[in-house]
């Protein structure tokens, strides 16, 4: 790979970098929302080694040419550069590229259908919850209230639970999900609700589900199934905050 097109690669995936972090939010695909000053200062250093080496590459250009004999013995290349790297590097224009023109799609239920749910920790006590009505809680709360709660606070309360869809492998049944990142997306984990009562959405859908507690198993309790009987589900837009299992944010 000649020095130009190295320059060029860099260019590019500095530029790539820095529309992903800073003209859209795509970089939350991929990445936490904590890492986005680490991958803004890398697409700024790779875009100023880029010019750096075309400004070098310019002045090599302008330099007058040395037209003096080649030493006994040093032998004739005919111009060609043996010095190159393999021609596989060129494949690093994919990545580089996609990172300007095409963004890979997100996680979803794909990788979710295929992921065992995260276990949830152990929670000593639990608070009071508030009479809001229907309750918003996210999916690891109200499966730690379902399973280990020995108030049974979550009995015939109505919960709202927002998620995508994934299709349950065994049956026609489905699951709200949501994908965590702890740093990114190739140490994500997932945690999943049981829904009954409704018919099976279509996959990667998000929606925002209301209903109670399934009853199945003893509440409190490890043998308590983390599902729900969905009253209602609305669809809705995919949050900001999708890789994480907080309440969901909205788009500003």
């Amino acid at each position: 790979m000649k020095r130009p097109v190295q320059t060029l690669l860099l260019a590019l995936t500095g530029a790539g970098l820095l529309h992903a972090t800073l003209l859209t939010d795509t970089y939350l695909r991929y990445v936490k929302a904590g890492l986005r000053p680490l991958l803004i200062a890398s697409g700024a250093v790779l875009l100023l080694l880029a010019l750096a080496g075309a400004a070098g590459r310019g002045g090599r250009d302008r330099a007058p040419h040395d037209h003096h004999e080649p030493p006994p013995g040093a032998g004739h290349d005919h111009g060609h550069d043996h010095t190159g790297t393999p021609r596989i590097a060129w494949l690093l224009f994919l990545p580089a590229v996609s990172l300007v023109f095409y963004a890979p799609p997100a996680l979803g239920a794909y990788t979710a259908a295929r992921a065992g749910s995260k276990p949830v920790a152990v929670q000593s006590g639990f608070a009071p919850l508030p009479a809001t009505s229907p309750l918003p809680l996210t999916l690891t709360d109200f499966t730690k209230r379902v399973q280990q709660d020995r108030s049974r606070a979550v009995r015939s309360r109505t919960v709202r639970l927002t998620g995508f869809v994934t299709p349950a492998g065994d049956d026609d049944g489905w699951y709200l999900t949501r994908i965590i990142f702890s740093c990114c997306a190739a140490d994500s984990q997932t945690v999943k609700v049981r829904m009954y009562g409704t018919e099976v959405p279509p996959a990667d859908t998000w929606l925002e589900v209301t209903g109670t507690w399934h009853a199945r198993g003893t509440l409190g309790t490890a043998t308590a199934e983390a599902a729900l009987d969905v009253e209602e589900a609305r669809p809705v837009a995919r949050p900001v905050n999708a890789f994480t299992d907080d309440l969901p944010l909205r788009p500003s």
